[in-house]
């Protein structure tokens, strides 16, 4: 039997118990500190568990003290206008300031100290792309000039691929910079997604570059056919590139290993997974690099043995298509990043059970967990909260006795509303405070939860 309540008005006499910040009472009521000093003042539990309890003040005594301050409600409403305008006119000159000390440090140069930041370029996924920049740089100018001595299409397809993978470690190196700036206002989750968008970029700019121009120089070399110089310098050339390539193909794969290991994955995961997209695009590229010096080592010692320039322009082909099939790869990954994949369903299970089989948990619904990048998760639920076990947890913590008084104490419709709308509040807080165990319970099961949405049904 469902007991059906008449619909009330609540005006005044419901809402002057309702609570207040200080924050609000004096940006709404144009007030001042010190005019709060005066008020009664109410303790509140903080939704955090970081943060201590806060002060509340209610809403009746606030009204009350502007009225007392300002003289009438005409009074109050001028001034928040002329608070309102005043505040568009800071925000305009703070606006205009903040673009002359722009141009200011264009036109000067900017003195700031140099950011913590730069020390992730000495370790890590940092280390690995400054690393394959400074051989990479090397191996596009010696391999430059053993085109420019011997005019072979594969050599130039080497000078081009090298080009294409210092351009793109630059790239890299951008994006894990500018992946560590913190969180703001307009981007609350912070900029770790930087690392992806760069690799995306570099994916197409391998197919764009490297592949595109090494193609393109084979087929001119299928068409037109020249005969090429001697290839003893391409050669050795190629053979430091080789040895130069392999050195950063090794400190890639070490770090992947070591990261790898950390999270709990095997090599093919963590690469297929993109968990780390710079050291992904590093390990590809000079991996792709390897072959590339393989296929125009053979296709060049073909010409040399039989005379024959199709060989060359074959093995530019060869580059390119391999140029190719990475850049496809790392496209493919990283737009999947940037989409929001969720995260793995063993990963994602162990989270569900953990809220499942919480006593204050009565169903779960539209479970989501998100990879945000660079091991933070976003997980997100619908949870039915069992109110007979909340109430029962507020019980707990209450003295059953005077509980018991109180009760017994009612005898009239405002005196069981007033009892109601203090334990009803209570239990709400008592609710507040389980989702936060909640919370912190999925942080700690999985230290990569970052952020945690718990919507009550």
């Amino acid at each position: 039997v469902k007991a059906v309540l008449k619909k009330r008005e609540y005006g005044p006499k419901y809402t002057q118990n309702n609570f207040i910040t200080g924050v609000r009472a004096i940006n709404e009521f144009c007030l001042k500190s010190s005019d709060l000093d005066q008020l009664r003042k109410i303790r509140r539990r903080s939704p955090h568990d970081d943060t201590e309890t806060f002060t509340v003040y209610l809403r009746s005594d606030v009204e009350a003290k502007s009225l007392e301050v300002w003289g009438s409600p005409e009074a109050l409403a001028r001034e928040r206008k002329r608070r309102k305008e005043a505040e568009i006119k800071y925000r305009e000159n703070l606006f205009r300031n903040q673009r002359l000390l722009r141009e200011y440090k264009e036109f000067f140069g900017n003195t700031k100290p140099r950011s913590s930041a730069a020390a992730m370029f000495f370790k890590g996924p940092g280390k690995v792309v400054m690393v394959a920049i400074c051989i990479n740089g090397l191996n596009f100018i010696f391999k430059l000039l053993a085109w420019v001595y011997t005019g072979s299409a594969s050599m130039f397809s080497e000078a081009i691929h090298s080009l294409a993978d210092t351009c793109n470690q630059a790239l890299l190196a951008l994006g894990i910079s500018q992946s560590a700036r913190t969180p703001d206002p307009s981007h609350p989750y912070g900029f770790t997604n930087m690392r992806y968008i760069a690799s995306l970029i570099s994916g197409v700019g391998i197919f764009m570059m490297g592949a595109g121009l090494s193609w393109y120089h084979g087929i001119i070399g299928l068409l037109h056919p020249h005969p090429i110089e001697s290839l003893l310098w391409a050669y050795c050339i190629l053979a430091g590139s080789l040895v130069s390539e392999g050195a950063t193909l090794l400190v890639a794969i070490n770090e992947i290993r070591r990261s790898a290991r950390a999270k709990g994955l095997s090599f093919y995961q963590y690469v297929v997974q993109s968990r780390d997209p710079s050291t992904n695009v590093v390990l590809l590229e000079d991996a792709a690099a390897v072959l590339s010096v393989a296929v125009a080592a053979t296709c060049m010692g073909l010409t040399s043995l039989t005379g024959n320039p199709y060989y060359d322009s074959v093995g530019s082909l060869g580059v390119g298509t391999l140029l190719g099939t990475v850049s496809a790869f790392l496209i493919y990954t990283n737009t999947e990043a940037l989409l929001g994949r969720s995260i793995q369903p063993e990963q994602l299970q162990r989270l569900t059970e953990l809220l499942e089989s919480d006593p204050v948990v009565r169903a779960i619904h539209d479970v989501k967990a998100t990879d945000m990048g660079m091991s933070k998760v976003r997980f997100k639920a619908e949870v039915d909260f069992d109110g007979r076990v909340v109430t029962r947890s507020y019980l707990e913590k209450q003295d059953i006795e005077q509980l018991l008084q109180e009760i017994q104490q009612v005898k009239t419709l405002e005196e069981l509303e007033a009892f109601m709308l203090k334990h009803g509040e209570n239990i709400i807080d008592t609710l507040g405070a389980e989702v936060d165990r909640l919370e912190k319970d999925l942080k700690q099961r999985n230290p990569d939860v970052r952020h945690v949405d718990l919507e009550i049904l």
